[in-house]
């Protein structure tokens, strides 16, 4: 991969909407694309659309949970690698399949996993700076948002 000069026409994307995805394997694995000759890499997270195809209200603790892991992540990477990250809202699965989440309901989240890349993780400082982003009284992380 490093000889066929790849590595300074693209920059690896790394995917992954899990809520406990192995921040080891993905620390091993951008010391991989490191070694090949890659000078960045970028993340990518979900905070709407990754947990269920029917899905129609965001699991915000779920999107919440993937964004600290990736938070660990990129504290374990060298920080002149990582280009970014990217926060993905899939309104379907596939082209023959039903929206899912709308974006509306999902701005709770999409709020609460900015802050926390922002803020470096979460807290209940971050919580109540989106309530008041939001003019919300109460955010709800664990349940559905009503």
């Amino acid at each position: 991969l490093s000889e066929s000069g790849v590595p300074q026409l693209v920059q690896p994307m790394i995917w992954d909407y899990a809520a406990d995805l192995d921040v080891e394997s993905k620390v091993l694995l951008i010391e991989k694309y490191r070694r090949c000759g890659f000078s960045k890499v970028w993340f990518a997270s979900a905070f709407k659309g990754a947990t269920g195809v029917n899905q129609s209200l965001t699991l915000i603790r779920h999107h919440l949970k993937n964004h600290l892991q990736w938070l660990q992540v990129a504290s374990s990477t060298p920080a002149d690698l990582l280009q970014g990250i990217a926060l993905t809202g899939w309104q379907r699965y596939d082209h023959f399949s039903v929206l899912c989440e709308l974006f509306p309901v999902a701005i709770p989240s999409l709020a609460v996993c900015l802050q926390a890349l922002e803020n470096g993780g979460y807290s209940e400082k971050v919580k109540e700076d989106v309530e008041k982003l939001l003019g919300m009284s109460n955010l709800e992380i664990d349940t559905f948002m009503r």
